[in-house]
């Protein structure tokens, strides 16, 4: 009887196979309810006494050298699978849901296209600036009443150095270093000290555009600004109404028809159909002068928008307060589509 116990001993230490059927098989023969093992347990009674404790331990030993075959086997297999479905080992076990773009950069992205297809080049400068390039520059000296327009973050220590309050300072920055022909857009983050709501923010972005080269005329910003709605909201109809800007004459608002089919658009055009989306004008002689540009050679034109606000009026959003949250759920609602 023991020399049949070590037979079976012998035969599963040689055992092996990759077919989960042909393994479980194996652990059926050995392991079942009418498997090897049971018929050599129920056995043990017949051994003679002086044989029952060697007979008993290789029967033991049998039993967990089945055990331990079919779970090698199986763990083996079990790799296998998993390296064939599996091509780069070294991937995440698990999913890793894709960001998406803030919908300010999405915004911000296809309006720098649209001008970069036209030849606008993009230019950046510092947002602490100094009050040359913010105000005296652009047709701002001190003590001129259109500072008050633009509620300032001033730098205590130094009342000269302050939070740039446009990205107009870029363009300043950029003419005092080129000659005209020049055309640019200058996107960037600008503050004012203004309350927060839901329709104003002390932190925005802006894009300012700027064109100067000889013979620049009014209708020349017409039809950039013309293809730009074109481009950025389908084919659409502006108006130019007249503005005040310091540092261009002469100044515009550019509205766009949004039209009067819902409640939403009655209630963001107060019933007349137009947005405001941003302004234009002339660059002052002045400007060009204190930027070391020959105003009786050159001429040029100049226009800014709020990225927010363009932003609120492509996706419908009420509160400009959402951009700066940081909600994950409010953010993933948006794709890089425009």
């Amino acid at each position: 009887m023991i020399e049949e116990v070590k037979k079976h001993l012998k035969e599963v230490e040689t055992f092996t196979s990759k077919d989960a059927e042909v393994i479980e098989n194996f652990r059926i023969n050995y392991a079942g309810k009418k498997g090897i093992l049971n018929e050599l347990f129920a056995a043990f009674r017949t051994v003679p006494n002086e044989e029952k404790k060697a007979y008993g331990q290789e029967l033991n030993a049998l039993k967990m050298a089945v055990t331990e075959k079919v779970k090698s086997l199986q763990t083996q297999l079990k790799s296998s699978v998993k390296n064939q479905s599996i091509k780069d080992p070294s991937r995440t076990p698990y999913p890793i849901e894709t960001g998406n773009r803030h919908p300010l950069a999405v915004v911000k992205n296809r309006i720098i296209d649209i001008f970069t297809q036209i030849g606008f080049t993009i230019s950046e400068g510092p947002e602490i600036e100094d009050d040359w390039h913010n105000f005296t520059a652009l047709n701002l000296p001190e003590h001129h009443p259109a500072r008050d327009m633009q509620d300032t973050f001033f730098i205590q220590t130094n009342p000269d150095i302050l939070l740039r309050t446009h990205t107009s300072s870029v363009q300043v920055r950029y003419m005092e270093k080129n000659q005209p022909p020049i055309r640019t857009i200058s996107p960037g983050r600008v503050f004012r000290n203004e309350a927060i709501s839901a329709r104003s923010h002390c932190i925005f972005h802006q894009v300012e555009g700027l064109y100067i080269a000889k013979d620049v005329s009014f209708a020349d910003l017409k039809q950039t600004l013309q293809y730009f709605t074109n481009a950025l909201f389908g084919n659409s109809k502006i108006r130019l109404r007249p503005s005040y800007f310091p540092f261009t004459e002469p100044s515009a608002e550019v509205d766009i028809y949004w039209g009067l089919e819902t409640e939403t658009d009655y209630r963001i055009t107060k019933g007349t159909g137009w947005l405001e989306i941003m302004g234009c004008g002339m660059v002052d002689p002045n400007v060009l002068k204190n930027c070391g540009i020959d105003p009786e050679e050159y001429s040029g034109y100049a226009f800014g928008m709020g990225i927010e606000r363009i932003a609120m009026l492509l996706y419908q959003i009420s509160d400009i307060r959402l951009f700066f949250e940081n909600d994950v759920r409010f953010l993933k609602q948006f794709k890089a589509t425009l």
